[in-house]
């Protein structure tokens, strides 16, 4: 019998022993979808066998996911593998305080789908003091925040010695709050080592001795050249990002992989990303998280229509059944809305990502989703999960900040993922 349509049927909850626990699916699921094998069509009964055997799916079946619009079915695959990844923390949805802070709008790249770069010269451009990042940290130190996701343009003027700088005078002023610097997306790094006439190598070395943390996974697009010539022509191609990564990593820097759909890709595109980050990971293990989100239009150069929801839905459980590798996946609660990434939660994701305080890049394309703490447990309380608070690593804070932070009023112990 076709396994979408048993009326029981085993979910892997796959531990190291590869223990099998059964857990109930109701065959009433396809009249409440109103669904039918003739509806489906080849469905993707032969797909699920795969997923419960805990067998790697191909760049085919990633396609055919993609043309899967029974979304229930797709949305109970992917929780199935959430909680095979983590089957001692199914209950928890993690979350990090932090704050975005994009020191410089500086760029001379000018890809089509940003709304927040001037180009050197401009009016508008601006380039943050010291001063007035080491104020933005303190304010997220002040709410026992511990994360600074810092991002910028490729700003011709600054060479490795402004950032190694920077980064040090954070660390020496907030180091003892456990702050993270979670910091530099591959095309700043890339533009970095250039123009400091530095190889990557080097280059990492030097910025991790002076504070770097973990590299976020920004600028990944869509990793096809196809794409990035398009809508990103003197960008990173998707080789150089994935070789920048893979030097971080060397380095022994984590950092997260994004993928920004919806403007020029095809859903093949977008499989084909998520594959060759796959093979990345496999080769390194370095990447902690996967984010998925969806192109912002406004004030681009791009006339192209908003991605819906039912897209990102299932993008997001796609992802998470393609990308068995990769621990962690985050809410993109910023483009989506908190609503809509509250409802991810059964696609297949286990972090509710940052509280952000302060975005700039996103908001400049016409999305200006915000959230308080409060708010943010709220809601994942109410998908019927428990909030926890973590580090850019995954470290779990019971305590909600690190341990030794003058912020902690009682000692104790955090543990991880």
């Amino acid at each position: 019998m076709a396994l979408l349509e048993q009326n029981t049927m085993q979910t892997a909850k796959i531990t190291a022993d590869a223990t099998v626990k059964p857990t109930t699916y109701p065959a009433a699921l396809d009249n409440a979808t109103g669904s039918s094998r003739t509806a489906r069509g080849r469905g993707i009964d032969d797909i699920a066998d795969k997923v419960f055997a805990n067998e790697r799916l191909t760049a085919e079946d990633g396609v055919r996911l993609f043309h899967h619009h029974n979304l229930p079915e797709i949305a109970f695959l992917a929780n199935h593998v959430r909680e095979r990844l983590h089957p001692d923390t199914n209950h928890l949805v993690t979350y990090v305080v932090g704050r975005n802070v994009n020191y410089t709008n500086v760029c001379w790249v000018r890809c089509k789908f940003c709304a927040f770069y001037r180009i050197p010269g401009h009016s508008e451009g601006y380039l943050l003091s010291n001063e007035q990042i080491y104020e933005k940290v303190q304010q997220m130190v002040d709410v026992g925040g511990i994360e600074i996701l810092m991002q910028g343009g490729l700003n011709p003027k600054l060479k490795i010695e402004w950032y190694e700088d920077l980064l040090h005078g954070i660390k020496e002023r907030f180091g003892k709050y456990g702050v993270i610097l979670h910091a530099f997306s591959p095309a700043e790094l890339i533009y970095i080592a250039k123009i400091s006439s530095l190889s990557q190598s080097e280059m990492f070395r030097r910025l991790k001795a002076a504070g770097l943390d973990s590299v976020p996974g920004g600028g990944a697009e869509i990793l096809t050249d196809r794409v990035r010539e398009s809508i990103s022509p003197y960008k990173d191609t998707a080789d150089e990002w994935l070789d920048c990564m893979r030097e971080a990593h060397k380095a022994g820097l984590r950092s997260t992989v994004t993928m920004m759909y919806g403007s020029v890709d095809t859903l093949e595109d977008r499989v084909e990303h998520l594959v060759r980050a796959r093979e990345l990971q496999d080769e390194t293990g370095g990447f902690t998280a996967f984010i998925p989100w969806s192109f912002q239009p406004d004030g681009t150069e791009l006339s192209i229509e908003r991605a819906s929801a039912f897209d990102y839905l299932r993008t997001v459980a796609v992802a998470r059944l393609m990308l068995d590798n990769i621990p962690h996946m985050q809410a993109s609660w910023v483009t989506q809305g908190p609503k809509i990434a509250q409802v991810a939660l059964r696609y297949g994701l286990n972090d509710f990502g940052s509280t952000m305080m302060e975005e700039n890049v996103v908001s400049a394309a016409g999305c200006a989703f915000t959230m308080p703490i409060e708010e943010m447990e709220r809601l994942i309380c109410e998908a019927g999960y428990t909030p926890m608070r973590r580090t850019t690593q995954y470290q779990l804070l019971p305590q909600g900040v690190p341990d030794g932070s003058p912020l902690l009023c009682k000692t104790g112990e955090a543990s991880s993922i």
